[in-house]
């Protein structure tokens, strides 16, 4: 089902207690599992791999690189171009069209770190939303360590795509700390790291997601945990094999999508919603537990942990929600944010959000057009360069514009079955989540 350019929400009108078996499988995860796969020479086995627009822009170009996919049903299979010491060997060749990203920062991101040591030419893309997007976070650091990146559109302040980059054999080894915490150009620095000709180490301020050393690590990567909490980063060609172990994996599905029905349940007296075989990561589960705080019910049931922990979560009504000042694990609660302040706008007292810069460089200002939003709604806020304020109790129906931002789209959707909401420029949600107006339909 696609979403309409223009989204409308009717109030919810009566009460729904329901089981979620296909909120979208876990976007973070998709985008990576689909890229490592190309540090591997044998098939990698993928289940339930994100089928949106961004996850599959990234499958293309993974194909441009010389994969091969290939699917059966749910399951999909990604045999990585032949590599050197093999009888097939073909010298690598630059693509001969941009590769687009579509409107996801975490692929271009991504890209950035593999390509930067890969022989060619590449041009990355994206649409008009993510050629807008700052990228000197990664452009940078990779350019320090020896990476050849380059943008028609630089300046000393911001780097957009689109980016060119002529791969560099051999980076040099690198010790890098960041002076931000984000899970994007930790990878990025990675996966550089990977293919360096020494012995790397990373460090930022605060731990970001976490999915890319816990795969990457079970799939035979020699990453590891510094006392001071950097991570040191062994180069393939120091391990002894210069290829990690194929994937077999099964994307959970994604905390971040599921959240935007844990806030229904939250806001809507007496519902509840039981989210099924979730990623339970710590990084990617702090919303749900400031739900709790601002007096959610939420239960978690960890199920498996092989290449992380999944389980179910279920979110119940207990009476209205209370205020609450956030400005602690920003980097877990980027995506969630938008929706977290959905719950601020309907709860008890003055809530607030601070050290999220961070939200600024995201698939809009989403601290500008945020709050531009919650006015349009009747609710009072006070922005701060690196966060807003929320006055919650009062919240009316009114007709809003996502600015092409996904998370901003749902997340007034979601407002929308207390009390009616118009959406404009909703066809970004299909970029996240397909079937999210479906579900929509399920809960009435």
């Amino acid at each position: 089902m696609q979403a309409s350019k223009t989204l409308e929400v009717k109030k919810c009108n009566k009460p729904f207690n329901i089981r979620l078996a296909n909120i979208a499988s876990d976007k973070s995860i998709s985008h990576r599992v689909a890229i490592f796969s190309l540090l591997c020479n044998k098939t990698s086995k993928i289940k339930n791999y994100l089928k949106a627009e961004d996850t599959l822009n990234t499958l293309k170009i993974i194909e441009q690189l010389g994969a091969k996919i290939t699917w059966d049903k749910d399951i999909l299979f990604i045999t990585p171009e032949p590599k050197p010491n093999t009888k097939t060997e073909q010298k690598s060749t630059s693509p001969k069209t941009p590769l687009d990203c579509g409107n996801s920062g975490t692929a271009m991101r991504l890209f950035c770190g593999f390509l930067s040591s890969k022989e060619g030419e590449f041009t990355l893309i994206g649409d008009k939303y993510l050629q807008n997007r700052p990228m000197k976070r990664v452009v940078e650091p990779l350019n320090k360590i020896g990476a050849n990146i380059s943008s028609t559109k630089d300046s000393k302040t911001e780097c957009k795509a689109p980016l060119y980059i002529k791969g560099v054999k051999n980076l040099k080894a690198f010790s890098y700390e960041s002076s931000i915490s984000s899970a994007q150009v930790k990878t990025a620095l990675i996966l550089a790291g990977l293919q360096a000709s020494g012995v790397c180490t990373y460090k930022e301020k605060t731990l970001s997601r976490d999915h890319s050393e816990n795969i990457l690590k079970a799939m035979g990567a020699n990453i590891k945990i510094c006392v001071d909490k950097s991570l040191k980063i062994y180069p393939l060609s120091l391990s002894g094999n210069l290829y990690l172990n194929p994937l077999d994996i099964k994307v959970p599905r994604d905390p971040s999508s599921g959240f935007f029905f844990a806030l229904a349940a939250a806001i809507i007296s007496d519902c509840s919603v039981l989210l099924e075989n979730i990623s339970l990561n710590p990084t990617r589960i702090e919303a749900y537990k400031i739900l709790a705080k601002m007096g959610a019910k939420v239960e978690f049931f960890e199920k498996e942990n092989i290449y992380e922990k999944v389980g179910d979560i279920k979110i119940s009504y207990n009476g209205q929600l209370k205020a609450l000042d956030i400005s602690q694990n920003i980097s877990w609660l980027i995506d969630e944010l938008p929706a977290l302040s959905i719950a601020m706008s309907f709860a008890k007292g003055t809530s607030s959000v601070k050290n999220a810069l961070e939200l600024r460089v995201k698939e809009s200002d989403r601290i500008s057009a945020l709050l531009e939003n919650l006015k349009l709604c009747g609710v009072k806020t006070k922005e701060f360069s690196d966060g807003y304020e929320i006055q919650g109790g009062g919240f009316k129906s009114a007709v809003i514009n996502s600015k092409g931002d996904h998370r901003l789209a749902m997340s007034f959707a979601i407002a929308g079955l207390k009390c009616n909401m118009k959406i404009e420029d909703s066809a970004c949600i299909l970029t996240s989540f397909p079937n999210f107006e479906e579900i929509l339909k399920d809960l009435g």
